[in-house]
């Protein structure tokens, strides 16, 4: 996918993401009568042809086979229905035709007295680059990946303040040579080589830490709840402090807090908003169609 966005200036892959948005907000608004291909084009100004290409050219598949990806009941089909999750990667990560990224990645934590001291010490960098969801903010510390982040055109400096607020005494500097090697690890399936894991730096309490690690086990292609992961962490009653720490994950897409969905199986809030959920959704649904998972 990378390779696809390298492919387009930049503005060209803000442009595509952009109209993908609007396209999915006008589904999400009138799904209840189930709208056509031509009424979602004309709702962006674009003929039924110009959509075909578009979503061709942003997922590889059609937006016919796109929004059966991301219907409710599709969501329900992916739930674990109460199967613990490091089972779940065992069967459906490790056994499905798929490379997927899930399996690729490493991890290490924060120790609490460090994270205590609002990163003090730590010399993050970053930068911004296009991403098949819009402006992507990725950071990196000597350890590696530790923030990845989310923003439409123009929203830059408040989703940087955001991540900035998270460990505000760290050192930061904007470098795009270092950053790029990274972005390319995250978005193009063809760089998720298991001899060259993609190291993340989780930075968080210890409770977060323990969700975000539970995210990771969660395999492309399925789905879990807040209920089940507070069961996973032996504290069923813990479902509304699970959800608390999904939405303060710091590092979005790799740590897929993406995939946790109502019970029913509907979405819920995400911090970089429903529409990009569901990009992200249909978008891994369509790797794993293309690959034949």
């Amino acid at each position: 996918m990378l390779d696809r966005l390298a492919g387009l200036p930049g503005s060209q892959a803000a442009t595509d993401y952009a109209l993908v948005q609007r396209a999915l907000r006008f589904i999400t608004e009138t799904s209840r009568h189930q709208p056509g291909i031509e009424e979602i084009a004309a709702s962006i100004g674009l003929s039924p042809g110009d959509l075909t290409a578009l979503f061709r050219r942003w997922c590889g598949l059609t937006p016919k086979a796109f929004l059966q990806a991301v219907t409710l009941d599709n969501a329900k089909r992916l739930l674990d229905d109460g199967m613990p999750l490091l089972d779940c990667a065992l069967e459906v990560g490790m056994s499905g035709p798929s490379r997927l990224h899930d399996l690729f990645v490493t991890h290490e934590a924060m120790s609490p007295g460090e994270y205590k001291n609002g990163g003090a010490g730590l010399r993050i960098t970053y930068d911004f680059v296009p991403s098949p969801f819009g402006i992507a903010l990725p950071m990196i510390n000597d350890r590696g990946l530790c923030g990845l982040a989310f923003c439409d055109e123009g929203g830059e400096a408040a989703a940087f303040e955001d991540m900035r607020r998270r460990w505000p005494n760290a050192a930061y500097e904007r470098d795009t040579a270092r950053i790029a090697p990274f972005a390319r690890r995250i978005f193009a399936e063809e760089a998720w080589q298991p001899d060259q894991p993609l190291n993340v730096f989780l930075i968080g309490t210890d409770f977060e830490i323990r969700v975000w690690q539970t995210l990771l086990r969660i395999p492309m292609g399925r789905a879990t709840t807040y209920s089940s992961i507070a069961a996973e962490l032996d504290n069923p009653k813990a479902a509304r402090a699970v959800g608390a720490a999904v939405g303060r994950n710091p590092i979005s897409f790799v740590v897929p807090c993406h995939r946790v969905v109502g019970k029913s199986g509907a979405l819920t809030g995400y911090h970089w908003g429903l529409t990009r959920k569901r990009a992200m959704l249909g978008w891994e649904a369509a790797q794993a169609i293309r690959q034949g998972g």
